[in-house]
């Protein structure tokens, strides 16, 4: 499972995920896995619990979650940022994403999608002085 990406690759993607949080208050947590069964938004809700990414000061955690071997995909946001955004809010970095997956550059999407949501949160979410960061920016992997 920790062969999808290299190391070197992890690394970008973590400071992907530092450089999106300098940005905002938001929290964002990457999830990876070879397969999902059934639904992938059932899936990502139940990663989405398992990581505790809603237990944010503001709820305002994102969780990007793919199962790359059945090649599913999704991005969840929590109630702080639904509340505040439209029911399309993810819809163009989703799209962003899967498009550099479709290339087979999933680091790069990985990137951009973390760099794009970084950045549209920041609009509902400025960065605050003294944020603390309330979630790992590590990599979380499944089976």
């Amino acid at each position: 499972m920790r062969d999808f990406l290299t190391s070197s690759q992890e690394a970008q993607i973590k400071a992907a995920i530092g450089e999106a949080e300098r940005m905002t208050s938001g929290e964002i947590r990457l999830y990876i896995e070879s397969k999902c069964k059934g639904d992938v938004l059932d899936r990502a809700a139940f990663i989405f619990e398992e990581l505790a990414i809603h237990k944010t000061k503001d709820r305002n955690g994102v969780l990007f979650y793919l199962a790359y071997r059945d090649r599913k995909f999704a991005i969840l946001g929590d109630a702080g940022i639904n509340a505040k955004t439209g029911a399309h809010f993810w819809d163009e970095i989703k799209l962003v994403v899967e498009k550099k997956f479709k290339e087979q550059d999933f680091c790069g999407g990985l990137e951009q999608g973390i760099t794009m949501a970084g950045a549209a949160l920041s609009v509902h979410f400025p960065y605050e002085e003294g944020d603390k960061n309330e979630l790992s920016d590590e990599i979380a992997y499944g089976k």
